[in-house]
């Protein structure tokens, strides 16, 4: 990452474990920048990040098995702190001559740690007793020469291990967890009292930094940035806009398939109170033509994304001389796209950087490496008004993958119009900060309803609202049920043809957060 090497920050090593994300997120939380590498990574990208610090994750593999991961060799070569987390600590034994072998019985869930050297730095502040959560199907046998059991469990004798002159730490729990209650203090001790870092990097640091590289990279030639009103993009726009100014021209395309009320406040937020230079397209009637007859959501996505790159080019071809593109992609876009062995392709999306190869932009990534709840704090920071930093995030295809079958011009207002009181209720009920993400869904079924003397035969529309940390997984936000029956109610009396309401109470997984 650019100018990385002039903060203080940790490397995260990831073999494989299903919370190598949250991991991240729980250092960053502690006011010290990270990165996430995979544990193959060339040294030189890990190194140039200076670390003070490595934390190597959990991973499915065991240690004694033919072509598991292996302990990097400069890991240890750089005499800094390192904290082994499960699979972690069991290469970090593995690596310096413990012994790792099956346990008799595999340990997953709950657990009662016993902390039995409290004077260790790891655990400073703690209980000498603390529920933790396991996740191991192999434990320690042996320590490593000049190592010893910092804590221990039922069934983990060595449940934690340490090396305080070395400064080399395991853990066969998962602190990064919620699971762990105590999880976050052991990370934050690791951080502060083992690496003796400070917890300086904050939205306002992230900005004065970004700035000064954006206006390294863009000099005084020009940038364009593809606007869609979202809070990445919002962000993006107004941190581009505080380091080049006029040097910025953002194109906001409208596509028809927003929500109520969103073309205008874009165009407002950024051109009369923000002060940047913005194109409006309305190219409303472009995409619903082109999607007139076409049901399957994949196509759907294909379609809206090769028009919006045909609307931005012709738009940003008028514009004259540009050289760069900036782009409101965020680190899990960086840390999925970076590939892992085993991903699985969900749904695809549209981005400007499918542009055709004769307009050769340079990229501008100013919040790559932030995670949402980062990127809303820089918002914030930024002078952003609430509604458009908190905004929800909304689909890059956008209401087209909320309309299950045919998008038409009549189903877009009716979508609009019910998605409208749902967020109207919610943010009267107190209930759109507590929740992650909340929409309506038009289906494409018919219901038996009665209005006023007579039989109704009309649209189903289904209400989603979901909590989650980080958007990999999800739970249905359990919303009281008087703000469902306002939602139902005004739905059903508001919106033309909608005779039926229903809640999907499906969390992810199974189900995605969207319907298509």
């Amino acid at each position: 990452m650019q100018q990385a090497a002039s903060r203080e920050a940790v490397a995260i090593l990831d073999f494989g474990s299903q919370y190598s994300q949250l991991i991240a997120r729980r250092v960053r939380e502690a006011k010290v920048y990270c990165e996430l590498f995979r544990w193959d990574a060339p040294a030189q990208r890990v190194l140039a990040l200076r670390p003070r610090g490595f934390i190597l994750s959990g991973g499915p593999a065991s240690v004694y098995e033919k072509g598991a991961p292996t302990l990097p060799d400069y890991v240890l070569r750089q005499g800094v702190p390192v904290l082994g987390i499960c699979y972690g600590m069991q290469l970090l034994a593995h690596a310096l001559g413990g012994r790792v072998a099956p346990a008799s019985e595999r340990e997953y869930g709950p657990a009662e740690l016993a902390v039995t050297d409290l004077s260790s730095p790891l655990f400073t502040g703690l209980p000498f007793s603390m529920p933790v959560w396991m996740s191991h199907g192999d434990r320690i046998e042996a320590l490593p020469p000049g190592f010893v059991v910092l804590a221990a469990t039922a069934n983990s004798p060595i449940a934690a291990m340490g090396h305080s002159q070395r400064r080399l730490y395991g853990l066969q729990f998962h602190p990064e967890v919620v699971h762990t209650p105590q999880g976050q203090q052991i990370i934050r001790n690791f951080l502060f009292n083992v690496c003796g870092l400070h917890g300086t990097w904050t939205a306002s640091s992230f900005i004065e930094e970004a700035v000064t590289r954006i206006r390294a990279q863009v000099g005084d030639r020009r940038v364009v940035c593809g606007l869609s009103g979202g809070v990445d993009s919002a962000v993006t726009a107004a941190l581009v806009h505080r380091a080049v100014g006029d040097q910025l021209t953002c194109i906001f395309v409208d596509t028809g398939l927003l929500r109520q009320g969103e073309p205008q406040q874009v165009v407002d937020t950024f051109r009369r109170e923000q002060g940047i230079t913005l194109v409006a397209v309305d190219a409303a009637q472009e995409f619903l033509a082109a999607l007139a007859g076409v049901i399957d959501p994949e196509q759907k996505r294909r379609i809206i994304g090769e028009k919006f790159v045909r609307v931005f080019e012709r738009e940003a071809r008028k514009l004259g001389q540009i050289d760069f593109l900036a782009q409101g992609t965020i680190y899990p876009d960086v840390i999925e796209s970076a590939g892992r062995p085993h991903a699985q392709r969900i749904k695809t999306h549209h981005n400007v950087g499918g542009l055709p190869e004769d307009i050769r932009l340079e990229l501008v990534e100013p919040l790559r490496e932030l995670f949402k709840d980062e990127v809303r704090a820089v918002g914030e920071a930024l002078g952003l008004p609430e509604e458009i930093v908190w905004r929800h995030p909304f689909p890059g295809p956008g209401l087209a993958v909320r309309i299950v079958g045919e998008v038409t011009p009549e189903r877009v207002r009716t979508l609009q119009a019910a998605d409208a009181i749902v967020l109207e209720e919610l943010r009267a009920a107190g209930w759109y900060r507590r929740t992650a993400q909340a929409f309506a869904v038009l289906l494409p079924v018919r219901s038996v309803g009665v209005m006023g003397d007579g039989r109704a035969y009309g649209h189903v529309v289904a209400v989603r609202a979901v909590t989650t940390d980080d958007f990999m997984t999800a739970s249905w936000a359990r919303l009281p049920y008087e703000v469902l029956a306002r939602i139902s109610t005004r739905i059903v009396n508001e919106v033309a043809g909608v005779s039926r309401v229903v809640y999907d109470v499906s969390d992810k997984p199974p189900a995605t957060i969207e319907w298509e």
